[in-house]
């Protein structure tokens, strides 16, 4: 059974940047679930999109991996033989379960997890990558590069899938606001809860606009960014080299 997330509930002092530490590690199965609208269907889309774009003999890329959930969506979702999956996170909290995850799962996809930074990763032969809810944690000013990286590493006809929370103009930006911590508040957390983790991600989490994501993936040279999904301030687009 997956432990509750309690992160946040006790009063701190001093609220520390986010990260991706054993804490949250230990909870993150339902931290991600009451945090990101949609979630676990955005996961099982990415397995269905494994199925009709994996090529026999290609690599997948699980970009940002966190404890493998999208690997093990594109393991059961491909529908050819000799591909290879490479799930890569930089917590080594993170990477020491999604080990155990992968070992568990029935999957019959090889899954190498790698514990790095996904900007030093080398996408090379690769059908499929997915990015999913990662590249907001990146720096701005290395975000282009990296999706570059990953397009020049796509076979021709490859995709890559990048999930995201979005910035929105003002008034746009409060209404979608007001909904979102309504949805966490129904799945159980409190106000302090809220407040808390809204600062512990200021500055490490950084949304930028829908328009903002297209135009650096045209400009990565990817020849088509479709948006296939959006949940009040989340979202995910397909786009294809």
């Amino acid at each position: 059974m997956n432990s509750r997330d309690c992160v946040f509930a006790e009063q701190q002092q001093s609220v520390a940047a986010f990260k991706f530490d054993e804490a949250v590690a230990r909870v993150f199965p339902d931290m991600i679930q009451r945090s990101v609208p949609g979630y676990s269907m955005v996961v099982s889309m990415i397995g269905l999109i494994a199925g009709r774009y994996a090529r026999k003999g290609t690599q997948l890329y699980d970009l940002g991996s966190s404890l493998g959930a999208t690997a093990v969506a594109m393991r059961h979702g491909i529908a050819c033989d000799d591909c290879r999956i490479v799930a890569v996170d930089n917590s080594e909290a993170m990477t020491n379960r999604c080990e155990k995850i992968i070992q568990d799962d029935d999957g019959t996809t090889p899954v190498e997890v790698v514990c790095g930074d996904v900007r030093d990763i080398t996408v090379e032969n690769a059908s499929m990558a997915a990015l999913n809810f990662t590249l907001q944690f990146i720096p701005v000013e290395d975000r282009l590069p990296l999706l570059k990286k990953i397009r020049d590493g796509l076979n021709p006809g490859g995709v890559l899938v990048l999930s995201e929370k979005l910035a929105f103009p003002d008034q746009h930006q409060t209404i979608l606001d007001t909904l979102y911590y309504d949805y966490k508040r129904a799945n159980g957390y409190s106000e302090l809860e809220i407040s808390q983790k809204r600062t512990a991600l200021e500055n490490v989490l950084v949304p930028e606009s829908l328009s903002d994501h297209k135009a650096r993936l045209l400009e990565a040279g990817f020849a088509h960014v479709v948006p296939w999904y959006q949940g009040f301030n989340f979202c995910s687009l397909l786009a294809v080299r």
